[in-house]
């Protein structure tokens, strides 16, 4: 199927049931035939897994839509594109490439006006809503061309501005609607037990879709210098920030948020008439629900709360610096260093040298260990800026996520990698292989990773939401904005920091 093709929603292959009208973990599989596939390595850089389909040079015809149908042009990433491709020996991967980098803006960017000042709309892909961790996240990979490109510059402020104003709505929400007066285009939120205001599309309290929106802000003011964004408005959605993770820390036992729904999947809602598992008071911020937006098992999820941690540093920055509000800044960097110190006394299993990063924890002393594709994830601590990438503790947990420690790593038919419980279980989600790739230092761990991405796209020249390990034509949400551009930030990265593995195409070995 090409993403590419169907303005602005896909279809999916029953005609009877649209994308629309069908919550996430439902959209149907795209399944194809494969056959067993067997991972080599190849001249220490890594192989592609043997029997996995390609496209042949023939079918290397870009796969975006044509100019006059792109809804966001970018003259910095058009020559981006042109300047990466150009150091990329294998044609496949090149091709692979140029489809995903730029599929964002050719796809889902809305841009306009909104009380006069520019006004940015992204839809995740397929499902007709703008949740704040993707949309910041899929414009991640072009801010180092925000500076010298006006049409970029515009876009952001457009974003940034629309993230101020959805948080104004409402903190908790995950997900937001085009018109901000319209009820939520999502059938599958009609009967939620929660507050539902308009504009809001779903309400699953997540802490990292507002440290998201303050990553974004600040990537942006770091890379560009440009104030503009941080208005009085902004001001006050940095506020909401703060006093909504204060208020999640439920010091006092309480909080105004509370979600159920009817559904048979226990990961889309929550136990306790919609409190979720009880949990000692130990200064940690709550987080209902997963990056995946499933429940949390236990309510203190780790990798978000690192994420808090330093997100709240970063509105700190932006509160001293640019608004001039030492209020604001200190009142952000006393939560920070608060939920710091309560990460340290509870968000580990085991001790000294043998210690790691929990996933969950409750405060009680019960932990989970496990990792899930979505960032912030243990895995990802690194890549989003949380810890230095030599941090001893971070690589003792990523290589307990990346072995059978972890129950979502799986390993199968040449492929291994990190899916979740989302979609279940043997499906290898590729942003946990871009995100490793881009975390470590080892020409051929990433060489390898790169290998297995370019065999995951079953032919459609994109990136997917998660694939079947061994049967990588098996695959969900044929477009999937968020792991496109992912992609396309992974190629830029190795362009820069590890050119050889672009310049010698992965080789395969005989079986």
């Amino acid at each position: 199927m090409n993403p590419n093709a169907a303005p602005p929603i896909l279809p999916v292959p029953n005609a009877e049931v649209p994308a629309q009208d069908q919550p996430r973990r439902l959209f149907l599989k795209q399944l194809a035939g494969a056959g067993a596939v067997a991972l080599a390595m190849a001249e220490g850089l890594g192989a592609l897994p043997e029997a996995a389909p390609r496209a042949q040079a023939a079918e290397y015809v870009s796969r975006r839509p044509a100019p006059a149908d792109r809804r966001f042009t970018s003259p910095a990433v058009e020559a981006e594109i042109r300047r990466v491709a150009g150091l990329i020996a294998d044609p496949e991967l090149a091709w692979v490439y140029a489809n995903c980098y730029p599929n964002t803006l050719d796809t889902t960017v809305e841009v306009g006006l909104a009380g006069g000042r520019p006004d940015t709309f992204i839809l995740t892909g397929d499902i007709p809503a703008m949740w704040l961790r993707d949309s910041s996240a899929q414009v991640w990979g072009y801010l180092h061309l925000a500076k010298d490109d006006a049409a970029l510059q515009r876009l952001y402020r457009g974003l940034i501005g629309r993230h101020a104003r959805s948080i104004l709505i409402d903190p908790y929400a995950n997900a937001f609607a085009r018109d901000p007066g319209a009820k939520s285009p999502l059938w599958w939120v009609a009967q939620d037990g929660t507050t539902m205001r308009p504009g809001v599309a779903e309400r699953k309290w997540e802490v990292d879709s507002l440290c998201h929106v303050v990553r974004l802000a600040w990537g942006y003011w770091r890379a560009t210098g440009d104030v503009a964004p941080f208005d009085a408005e902004w001001r006050r959605a940095a506020q909401a920030i703060v006093a909504t993770f204060r208020t999640e820390q439920r010091k006092n036992g309480t909080s105004p948020y509370r979600f159920l729904r009817n559904t048979t999947n226990p990961a889309d809602t929550l136990m306790l008439n919609g409190m979720g598992a009880p949990t000692r008071k130990v200064g940690l911020i709550h987080s209902m629900f997963r990056p995946s937006d499933d429940a949390c098992v236990y309510p203190f999820l780790v990798p978000a709360n690192i994420f808090a941690v330093q997100a709240l540093r970063w509105l700190a920055q932006i509160a001293g610096t640019v608004l001039h509000d030492a209020t604001l800044a200190n009142d952000a960097l006393a939560l920070a260093a608060e939920v710091e110190g309560a990460l340290a006394r509870n968000g580990r299993i085991g001790d000294g040298a043998n210690g790691v990063w929990a996933y969950e924890v409750d405060g009680f002393g019960n932990a989970l260990f496990m990792d899930d594709a979505n960032a912030p994830s243990l895995s990802s601590l690194a890549y989003l800026g949380c810890v230095p990438r030599n941090d001893p503790l971070f690589r003792r947990t990523e290589a307990r996520c990346w072995s059978t420690a972890n129950p979502y790593f799986f390993a199968q038919g040449g492929h291994e990698g990190i899916g979740g419980p989302h979609v279940g279980l043997g499906m290898i989600w590729p942003m946990s292989l871009m995100i490793h790739a881009m975390t470590s230092d080892d020409p051929r761990i990433v060489a390898t990773c790169l290998a297995q991405l370019k065999t995951s796209h079953g032919g459609t020249g994109f990136m997917h939401e998660a694939f079947e390990a061994g049967n990588p034509t098996h695959y969900t949400r044929p477009w999937f904005a968020w792991a496109n551009g992912l992609f396309g930030e992974l190629v830029i990265d190795l362009a820069a920091r590890m050119p050889r593995v672009l310049a010698v195409p992965p080789a395969l070995r005989p079986g």
